[in-house]
């Protein structure tokens, strides 16, 4: 499990967008990484754009925002395409960098027991320290906690 303080593992992953591969040494600054369970999703959705819609405020700090789930490239072209979301969505469909973040968990839904990611997000120092984690994120004012954490890191 990965903490403040920790460097960030390292990853490789294609992405959504104009760019079809991005690691962690191609963001210029801080970044926001949020892992999210499925692309399409009441939660997932809202959160996307959520972040989307604060996007400019991120931008104006240095500060870029990528989400990863284990979709596919095809499937976050698809979900950025029906709700206008703007950043990259990277796929981990082999889960390794979620489980190198320590959100590849196991969960429980009615009963079943199965392998998932845990909704989490952490801001990454420009020198690729973890400067803040939020695991088992709840949606409604999360962005703009991330935000408000943000703004912090560059003051």
């Amino acid at each position: 499990m990965i903490d403040i303080g920790d460097k960030a593992p390292d990853f490789n992953l294609p992405a959504s967008g104009e760019t079809a591969q991005l690691s962690l040494a191609d963001a210029k600054g801080p970044l926001v990484l949020f892992f999210y369970p499925r692309d399409d999703t009441p939660g997932c959705t809202k959160e996307a754009i959520a972040f989307t819609g604060m996007e400019a405020d991120f931008a104006a700090l240095g500060v870029t925002i990528w989400g990863i789930s284990a979709d596919s490239v095809a499937s976050h072209e698809k979900f950025a395409a029906k709700h206008a979301l703007s950043m990259p969505l990277l796929s981990d469909e082999d889960n390794a960098v979620c489980e190198a973040f320590g959100v590849w968990k196991e969960k429980n839904m009615y009963g079943k027991k199965f392998f998932g990611i845990e909704r989490a997000t952490f801001l990454i120092n420009a020198d690729g320290t973890i400067a803040q984690a939020w695991r088992k994120v709840k949606v409604p004012g999360h962005a703009e906690a991330v935000l408000e954490a943000a703004k912090a890191l560059s003051a």
